[in-house]
């Protein structure tokens, strides 16, 4: 069972930092693709960032894997 993060006596689900993280560079994406304009291509915005949270959120969880506490 994946153990609970404990923030000065709250618990939370450990996968509240890897979701926090991957928002956090999703932010930085969506505003770097706004920019260069790589919403022109896109037909679907909304299921677009939906897919770019998705592999952020898995690229956030394989690279804190090693910090969970077992």
């Amino acid at each position: 069972m994946i153990g609970d993060l404990t923030l000065y006596g709250v618990y939370l689900p450990a996968l509240a930092l890897p979701m926090l993280l991957a928002y956090l560079l999703l932010t930085g994406v969506r505003w770097a693709f706004g920019r260069i304009g790589v919403y022109r291509w896109v037909w679907h915005r909304s299921l677009f960032n939906l897919a770019l949270y998705v592999i952020a959120l898995y690229a956030m969880v394989r690279w804190t894997a090693g910090w969970m506490p077992s």
